[in-house]
């Protein structure tokens, strides 16, 4: 089977780590594990755990934590993988056929959108509008599904852009998916990272065709345990327990005993607490560096996820910016293109201030470059 290749997360993995200034991340400065549990008679108790086979679809405890984030869900409604990209995989791997109709709304996290494409499905996009601060038209959603259409894709919180959607185009697409029986596949993993502090609602329960994926990496800043999780009805979260018994088989020993401290009550209030505190910190000085770009930046401001999506009034292509930075100045943030649209940055502000002022001034470097030789 063909795949396509996945442009923005081979850049990622190939940079992230090399580069002096990495701003293309959309989660904070990950946390450790020391501040995860500060409790040193636990540390050791982690340091004294063997490092057998984990429970494949997530140990009972963790599961039975996740579901108690989702009213109505037992542990049967919960399947952990690893990582939300896993996540969304074993969704898409367990749920659609080759031919079946899908409608995705975009700009989204393109790694669904080169599943789909990849797995022979009809793709039928659907555009938020940065007019309508990055909000859908629901008539085009309407017009888009049909008695075929099998899903409907979204990312609420949104990557991209850090729109939310109302409460009012939430109900309006579960009607729209329930009068032709499509799923809802809801990716949610910036659920808990919104500046002003109120929690994104879940779809989960407003529909009884709807999945919903999440995970630790973005709102609790918790990348690196690479703990993702499905939320479905019971029948569906069997059949994806199946189907993940094909990829990674189970989460880590380790990384499950983390999970259940951090989606603990208490850890969970103080990672998402931690978080929102950081992206209330930095936006100001993201929004002050914009400011300083005059017109030749403009954003709508997000309101969940620690990153920008930014239109620039340069004649350069978003790549060729990205491939400048990289080379004169090693800094990294992604470009438009990864998202099918020229002209824009996706750039993370979730880094320590001062990290991320001196990768700022980097950036705007080059922009002025690029100005003086337009």
């Amino acid at each position: 089977m063909r795949l396509d290749k996945f442009e923005m997360e081979r850049l990622q993995s190939t940079w992230e780590n090399r580069v002096t200034f990495n701003l293309s991340e959309s989660s904070v400065h990950p946390m450790s594990v020391r501040e995860l549990i500060p409790d040193p008679a636990f540390l050791g108790q982690l340091l004294d755990a063997p490092l057998h086979y984990n429970q494949s679809n997530g140990t009972d405890e963790l599961r039975a934590t996740i579901a108690a984030l989702y009213p109505g869900a037992t542990l049967e409604h919960v399947e952990v993988t690893n990582g939300g990209s896993e996540a969304n995989f074993v969704s898409i791997y367990a749920t659609l056929e080759p031919g079946d109709e899908v409608v995705m709304i975009l700009p989204s996290y393109q790694q669904v959108w080169g599943l789909i494409n990849s797995f022979g499905m009809k793709v039928k996009p659907v555009h938020l509008h940065e007019e309508r601060l990055w909000a859908p038209d629901l008539a085009e959603i309407e017009a888009a599904v049909t008695p075929q259409t099998r899903m409907i894709i979204l990312c609420n919180p949104n990557n991209p852009t850090g729109a939310i959607l109302t409460p009012a185009e939430m109900e309006a697409i579960v009607n729209i998916a329930a009068r032709s029986g499509a799923w809802i596949l809801s990716d949610e993993i910036y659920q808990g990272s919104e500046r002003d502090g109120r929690m994104t609602p879940t779809f989960w329960g407003k529909y009884d065709r709807v999945i919903v994926t999440n995970g630790l990496s973005k709102a609790y800043g918790l990348p690196g345990l690479r703990i993702g999780w499905i939320v479905a009805p019971k029948e569906h979260i069997a059949k994806t327990w199946s189907y993940h018994d094909y990829t990674t088989i189970a989460p880590g020993t380790l990384s499950d005993a983390l999970a259940r401290i951090a989606l603990s009550p208490e850890g969970r209030a103080r990672c998402l607490e931690r978080t929102r505190d950081i992206c209330r910190a930095n936006f100001p000085l993201f929004r002050s560096w914009m400011e300083s770009q005059g017109s030749l930046f403009r954003m709508v401001e997000p309101r969940a996820g620690a990153i920008a999506y930014v239109r620039y009034d340069l004649p350069a292509n978003s790549t060729m910016i990205v491939q400048r930075l990289l080379r004169e100045k090693s800094v990294l943030v992604v470009p438009g293109d990864h998202f099918g649209m020229d002209c824009y940055l996706r750039i993370g502000y979730g880094p320590p201030p001062d990290y991320l002022q001196k990768g700022l001034e980097r950036v705007r470097e080059v922009i002025e470059d690029l100005k003086n030789t337009r």
